[in-house]
């Protein structure tokens, strides 16, 4: 096996604002869930949160990774992949 062949490529990550009323994101691999207040995302470089209020999709490439959503971006955030799964237990939330 050659090893050059069996590298996954990752596809280039870019977060484009403009005017607090557009967002387009590049390098999206997976939407886990949106409504018209929060979008969460799966990116190259993980879990992107979108926070704002009449969030909707304008556009969705599947091919090329992209996705473009219209409305009132109120903020965005990477979200932590690091836990485990001891730490996101039930019993363990309890006793924080």
């Amino acid at each position: 096996m050659d090893k050059d062949n069996d590298k996954v490529e990752l596809m280039s990550h870019n977060i484009t604002i403009t005017e607090r009323q557009n967002i387009t994101i590049c390098g999206i691999t997976k939407i886990d869930s949106f409504d018209s207040e929060e979008f969460l995302i799966e990116t190259n470089y993980g879990p992107l949160g979108i926070k704002g209020r009449e969030l909707e999709i304008i556009k969705l490439d599947t091919y090329d990774g992209t996705i473009t959503i219209k409305g009132i971006i109120d903020g965005f955030s990477y979200l932590d992949t690091g836990k485990t799964k001891k730490e996101d237990s039930m019993i363990s939330r309890l006793f924080k």
